[in-house]
Parts: structure tokens; sequence; C-alpha cells
């Protein structure tokens, strides 16, 4: 009979290496079961374990996902996601999150930064563009749980679900993002600063990171919105 904890260390595996980000739905109970050699029985109690610490959460007749349950529902989302722009999501991130960065710095605890330390490092190696993507939003994610203030990680994870429900129409023509990816440097020089506690040089740094971002992603909006990229 599979141990619990054993079994959840196994899926914590299968979701940091299989490329799944927060709010990203795991494959099928049946299908895990097999990836896992255990029972139903065996993994739903692992993964009631798991969702005992809000590292999943599971929506009968949807399916299993990544990350604490959101305060909003499905049907929310959906709504929000067809109210608002693209324009009107990257204005919100370049309100937010550099002030989620500098209170981080302020805030943000020894495990926070290991986590901060981690993220970054696997957006390097990350083997192939959906990872990087997941990690990439492990990062920003973790920056927001360092804060310690459940009302900006409310606001946060409430952008970050309507932001990756719409589709950016972004291009791939590589397997992975290339060694010298303009975003290592930024992650780094972003995570540093918040493990050396400069908040507003943090704050800084997220702002031209999610400018950097969004002038490749949407080369259009810095012409049409220049007072959000100066």
């Amino acid at each position: 009979m599979a141990n619990t904890q054993e079994l959840v260390k196994r899926i914590r595996q299968v979701i940091d290496t299989g490329g799944f980000a927060h709010s990203d739905r795991l494959p099928p109970e049946r299908e895990m079961c097999e990836t896992l050699g255990v029972t139903r029985n065996q993994l739903r109690r692992a993964l009631a374990e798991l969702e005992t610490h809000g590292l999943i959460w599971r929506h009968v007749g949807r399916g299993t996902f990544v990350g604490a349950r959101p305060v909003l529902n499905l049907e929310d989302v959906t709504y929000l996601r067809d109210q608002v722009s693209p324009a009107q999501v990257v204005s919100v991130r370049l309100t937010v999150e550099p002030e989620l960065a500098r209170l981080a710095a302020i805030y943000g605890k020894k495990n926070d930064f290991v986590q901060l330390t981690d993220c970054a490092a696997r957006c390097r190696s990350a083997p192939d563009w959906r990872n990087y993507e997941a990690w990439d939003n492990k990062l920003h994610h973790a920056i927001a749980r360092a804060t310690h203030n459940k009302l900006y990680l409310y606001y946060f994870e409430t952008l970050n679900v309507v932001r990756r429900s719409m589709v950016w129409g972004q291009p791939r023509t590589t397997v992975k993002p290339a060694d010298d990816y303009s975003s290592f440097d930024e992650h780094d020089g972003i995570v540093e600063a918040i493990l050396a506690r400069e908040g507003d040089f943090a704050a800084r740094l997220m702002k031209a990171h999610l400018q950097s971002v969004y002038a490749r992603i949407l080369p259009g909006l810095a012409q049409s919105h220049p007072e959000e990229f100066t």
C-alpha cells in the first residue's frame, strides 16, 4: 500500500517537472493513477493532503487545479475576461506587481527568499517554453506570497487567473528560451533586490521587467499607451 506522504511528494514532483503553473488543471484521476501506479483511494488521500496545505484545489465536475482555491469562481473569471482588454490587464499588472515586489522586500521571510531564488533558477534551466512559463508564473506568485498580505495576494490571484484565461497569441519559434533571454537577468535582478530588502529598487526593476515583457508580446501597446511605459 502506497504511503500517503511519499505519494504527496511524488505528485508535487509531477507538478514541478510537468510544467504546471498556478491554476492549471492536472490530468484526470484515472490517468494519474496509471502514471503513479496507485489506486483511486490512495490518490485521493494524497490529493486531500495537498489540498489541505493549499497546494491544489478540486472542483467537482471540472477537475483538480494547481494552487490555492481562488476566491472567484470560474464563472466570475470568464465574466471578467470578457469585460477587460489586454491593455487593461497590463495596466493593472504595472500598478500592482511593482508594489508586491516592494512589500516582499520588506516583509519576506527566509523561506520566501529560498523559493524566489529557486523559481528564478528553474526559469533559466527550463527545458521548454511550457516549463519556463510555469516557473515564471510561480516566481511572480511567490513574490506575491512573500508580502504576507492576504488582500494583496487576493488581488494578485484574481489578476493572474484572468490574465491566464486570455489568449495572448505570443509566437514561439524556438523550443525554449535562448540562453541570453532578457527575462532571466530581469528575474535575477528583482530577486536580488528583494533579498537585499531594497524595496523601492525591487519595485522599479519589476516595472521595467513587465514593460520589457509586454513590449515584446504586444509591441503596439507602448505606442498606444505611452503613459504605461514611462
